[in-house]
């Protein structure tokens, strides 16, 4: 086979393999909605209010640009260590709910942790990734119902649009990212070789941008956070169901133009996508 045949194949098979944490982010998400209702852990307590995308959209605007300010300053060991944190206490609270035995929770979050600080390859970023949005997944979409959850997704369409093709902003925020080795993007190598321990220092000097295949946490956590309140609001696995099939589909469509080298924003079509499979199974339920 030739070299550009055994590059589509690899293509091919790096898209799958997002496809496929975007499906086990929604099924951890939904394994864990369950036992986070019952335990009371919510993001906000009236999941109907209407105010509640705007919380939440402020909450990021604020918090990446506070991310953005603190690197320009050179505060990069801060942001680590806060966004470390931030990933230590979601994986406590999936803990609590998974092996909630005495101090397991806190000695396996530690573990983690550590794990995390010291050999911060790209697969365990992966495995940690899919904990955490996971868990991110099923505590925002049992904190939202139904309609705030789409407003929230249709202000995130557009602003993720905005912040990728516009101002451009987000695009530099995965490149500081890249080099904080953070578990906030899911990373699949373009070859077996690749390490992010080994930095810059990749075959032929490319850079990480170039040796991997990256998709942000949001881009599996916000559609599956729709998938999470369909399931908690019409207690049935079937508009959770539609609404997954709905953002694979958006993937799909994603996947054909960003294998081309540039970035693209993933929400406006994984959210577009999600939104239109739970629409169909809302029309298709009513009429049946």
């Amino acid at each position: 086979m030739n070299e550009e045949g055994k590059g589509e194949e690899m293509s091919v098979a790096l898209c799958i393999g997002m496809g496929l944490f975007i499906v086990l982010t929604a099924a951890i998400a939904l394994m864990l909605a369950t036992p986070f209702e019952a335990s009371g852990i919510k993001a906000f307590q009236n999941p109907e209010s209407i105010w509640n995308p705007a919380y939440f959209f402020i909450l990021i605007i604020g918090f990446t640009a506070l991310i953005l300010i603190v690197l320009r300053f050179g505060g990069k060991r801060l942001v680590y260590f806060v966004m470390l944190a931030a990933v230590a206490v979601t994986i406590y609270y999936v803990m609590t709910v998974l092996v909630p035995y005495d101090h397991i929770p806190l000695v396996s979050t530690l573990a983690l942790t550590l794990l995390l600080y010291k050999y911060p390859e790209w697969y365990v970023l992966d495995a940690t990734g899919l904990i955490i949005g996971g868990g991110a997944a099923a505590i925002f979409g049992i904190s939202l119902g139904i309609l705030p959850v789409l407003l929230l997704m249709i202000i995130l369409a557009m602003y993720d649009a905005i912040a990728v093709y516009k101002t451009k902003h987000m695009v530099s925020l995965a490149e500081s990212i890249v080099d904080l080795r953070v578990p906030v993007l899911f990373v699949l190598p373009r070859k077996r070789s690749f390490s992010l321990l080994r930095g810059k220092d990749q075959e032929g000097g490319k850079t990480e941008m170039e040796e991997a295949f990256f998709m942000g946490l949001g881009d599996a956590i916000i559609p599956s956070m729709l998938v999470v309140s369909a399931f908690v609001n019409y207690a049935s696995v079937a508009p959770a169901l539609g609404t997954l099939m709905g953002t694979l589909a958006g993937y799909a469509v994603l996947s054909r133009i960003a294998g081309r080298g540039k970035p693209h924003a993933g929400l406006p079509f994984l959210n577009s996508g999600a939104i239109l499979g739970f629409v169909i199974w809302y029309m298709f339920a009513m009429v049946v």
